[in-house]
Order: C-alpha cells, then structure tokens, then sequence
C-alpha cells in the first residue's frame, strides 16, 4: 500500500499528513525517491571555465559532479577519482586533462582514464569503470541542468512551458547578484507556498496592489506547473515555474530570477536567489522589483507553517479547487514519488 495517497479530484482531496515533514525518515527517503530522480540546476554555460566543480544540494544529495567543456561541449562528469575516491576538482579553472592530486591518476576532458603511475602488473586494468562515470546534462534556454538517475528526459520533465524559456534564449543575461537565505522550515512547506497565489492578499500587501488576484492563473503538467499574475491592466507581471521537486523560475519584464529550494534539515532550507538581468532599466519595477521583501513575508508564513504542523491537533487539511491546484499537483507528485 502507498505511503501517501493524495486524491485526484481536489475537491474530494486531503492534504499531506503532518508526518511527512515532522518525521526524520521521510526526510531522508526523499533524497533517493524524489531528488536522485530528478533534474538539477546548474548554471549557464558561459558562467563557468574548462572545469567547474559543483555539488548537488551540498546539505543534502552531497554529490560533487564536475562541468566540463570539450571541444566547445560540455559533460557533466563525477569529481570523484575512481582509484580512491578523493575529489578531483576543488575550484573552477582552466586545463588540458583532470589530474588527481592524491596519486597522479590522469583523465582526458570528456572523462576517459589516461594513466596511473606504479599499476604495472595489475590484472584488467584499465577497464570501464576507472573511467569517470557521466551523469545526464541538458540545456534549456542557456541554462544548464544534470540527473543523477532521471525519470524522464528535461524537455518532457518540463513539458509545454519550456518553450518560455525560447523568449529568453537569445537574450544576453548577465548573473547579477546570488543571495541565499536560511528559513526554518521543511523544503516542501516552502515549495507549497510558492505554488499558490491564494495568499497573496493576506501576506503581500505591496504585491497585491500590482498583482490582479481576479485574474491570476495557474496549469500544471507532468512535473512542472506555470503560474501567470497580470497586472491592473491585464498586461502579464510575472510568470512563474516550478519544476518538481525544488526548481522556480520567475520570469520578470527585467530577466529571470532562479530560486533552488535546499533541504538542509527537515526543519530548515536554504533558499538560493539568483539573479539573471537582460535589461537593467527594468529593475525594481512591477511584480519582480521588490523580491527581498516577498522573500521576508513568504519566510514568516512558512516558519509559522512549520510550527503548527508539530501540533498534536492538526493532521492534514483540504485544498481550494480554484487556487490551490499547484500544491495539490505537488503532493501527488510527492506521493507518487515516495510509493
């Protein structure tokens, strides 16, 4: 029988149980159900040398991969060396092969062994596994994303909004600012907030005169869902997109703003901001000028969220079939992910 069971029809539809984010277990089954299987973000590809080291949700998957560009590609390799399994790579830089440096063991660019000094004499070596395994790495709209055991390919994963990111493709955008902030709460308590606009009137005054809630609109798809806010005069002010489990993309007259949901503790986050400008004359204008302040207001929501789940007289609760189809869409996804 399903851990958890979420009904297809909202209107018949309980929430999650309290249990997934107050029990430590659940935690930690999510990072081989849900995040091993899923697509992870990256960067853009002109914001990195020959090699780049990165590391997948460093407080919680913990895997160090490595970016690196052949001959204008680029691969996403393991940054780990398969003789004994020291990091290759500890900062982005320029070479010409990867070079371990606990004992010398060399690999070409694109991964594949090249030399081990004092091997002499070892019997089927090399063979395929002394290379550097490669992981899955994808692009959409110049942004780069990897898998470690994907369920499905990143254009079917994202489905029909990836042709947003077309609008944006051919855009010069420039990294502008990276803020991180550390919210005392379960990763997917801060996901569920940013699937819906239903509290926009009572938690972002300053927003709500820009957005018109009437209007707001949200789809889903197979693991991502777009939500769309107009403006008092029915132009569109902001469209938002989530890829499950952990990905928004927020797209502003001004560019992009990325947002990486990090679990870190099963009773807290680390939310990273990135910022990518194509035109700076749009900045601090209409539903993406004040992002700081919406973050501080979407923080005390959820901390306050995370306390009262804890609550020994709350279990789980029902949706609004017209503004909660985001959160609901999510924890389905959740449930058909923990089996």
């Amino acid at each position: 029988m399903p851990e958890f069971e979420i009904h297809p029809d909202i209107g018949c539809a309980w929430t999650l149980p309290s249990r997934f984010y107050t029990d430590p277990r659940f935690f930690e089954l999510s990072k081989e159900k849900i995040f091993a299987k899923c697509w992870h973000f990256l960067g853009r590809d002109e914001d990195f040398e020959t090699l780049r080291p990165v590391t997948l949700l460093p407080d919680f998957l913990d895997e160090p991969v490595l970016l690196s560009k052949v001959n204008g590609s680029i691969v996403c390799l393991s940054n780990v060396c398969t003789h004994r399994g020291k990091v290759l790579i500890e900062e982005s830089c320029e070479a010409n092969l990867i070079r371990c440096g606990y004992h010398g063991r060399r690999f070409s660019l694109d991964g594949k062994f090249i030399s081990m000094p004092e091997f002499e004499g070892v019997e089927n070596f090399p063979g395929p596994t002394d290379d550097l395994h490669r992981y899955e790495l994808s692009k959409l709209g110049g942004f780069l994303f990897s898998a470690i055991d994907q369920k499905s390919d990143l254009s079917s994963f994202v489905g029909p909004p990836k042709s947003i990111f077309d609008e944006f493709g051919d855009r010069q955008m420039k990294l502008t600012e990276v803020q991180d902030y550390t919210v005392n709460c379960h990763w997917a308590l801060y996901c569920e907030n940013y699937l819906e606009g239903f509290h926009i009137p009572y938690v972002h005054k300053s927003l709500n005169e820009i957005v018109d809630f009437g209007t707001y609109a949200t789809e889903t798809h197979r693991f991502s869902s777009m939500q769309t806010g107009y403006d008092r005069d029915k132009f569109v002010a902001g469209r938002y997109l989530f890829i499950f489990p952990n990905l928004m993309f927020n797209f502003y007259p001004w560019g992009i703003s990325v947002n990486i949901v990090e679990p870190v503790t099963p009773g807290s986050s680390r939310i990273r901001f990135l910022s990518y400008v194509a035109d700076e004359s749009k900045l601090q204008t209409g539903a993406g000028g004040d992002l700081h302040r919406v973050e501080l207001e979407d923080e005390a929501v959820v901390e306050s969220v995370q306390k009262g789940i804890r609550s020994r007289s709350y279990d789980r609760g029902r949706y609004s079939p017209t503004r909660e189809q985001g959160t609901h869409h999510f924890h389905r996804l959740i449930a058909e992910f923990m089996g």
